[in-house]
């Protein structure tokens, strides 16, 4: 039997209190490093009284995390990473993480390097974790083997894709870099929108 999930509300309640006992702080404490009073602090960890942003804020701060921690769902949608495979790309990829303006993919490529190079702000970072990649900077050609990494400057015109056989990277990507690198493949003849 599947158990209910919790409202968010109720989450967040559960992890302020946590996060207060995990640092092994009364709501005295928190109260003086949050600025509310404790009664105040009680009434909400018990589901007395509704937060207000003012307050969560407050509390975050004081606690020395964010609001997006402290809200961030708790289903367990969150937990099983599962993959986007894109055919047209010849590219599987498993967004392990975002946030702070990169993300951080693990990507199985099977398609060889595309004709079209591209630039973007920013810099890409990857290392193979298997496999061998095929990357192009402007006029170079550079082949990236089992745990070797590349790092480079995105206004290079660039592109890169499996050589010999599939590979699989574990890559950092800023902004510009995750919409270039896995943003669905336009249409030829399609521009930009």
């Amino acid at each position: 039997m599947k158990q209910e999930e919790p409202d968010v509300e109720s989450l967040v309640r559960q992890r302020i209190r946590g996060l207060r006992v995990a640092r092994g702080w009364s709501l005295d404490e928190l109260a003086t490093r949050s600025l509310l009073s404790p009664s105040t602090l009680s009434r909400l960890e018990t589901g007395h009284r509704r937060i207000a942003l003012d307050q969560l804020t407050a509390i975050a701060r004081a606690l020395g995390t964010t609001l997006d921690e402290l809200v961030e769902s708790g289903s367990d949608d969150d937990v099983v990473i599962r993959p986007h495979h894109s055919e047209q790309r010849g590219v599987t990829t498993w967004l392990l993480s975002r946030g702070s303006g990169q993300t951080v993919a693990k990507m199985r490529i099977t398609r060889t390097v595309p004709k079209d190079l591209r630039v973007h702000p920013g810099h890409d970072w990857f290392t193979v974790l298997s496999g061998t990649v095929e990357l192009r900077l402007g006029e170079r050609t550079i082949l990236v083997g089992t745990n070797e990494a590349a790092e480079f400057s995105t206004m290079v015109p660039h592109a890169f894709g499996a050589y010999g056989g599939p590979a699989e990277v574990l890559c950092i990507l800023d902004h510009e870099g995750e919409r270039s690198h896995l943003a669905p493949e336009k249409e030829p003849g399609k521009g930009e929108d």
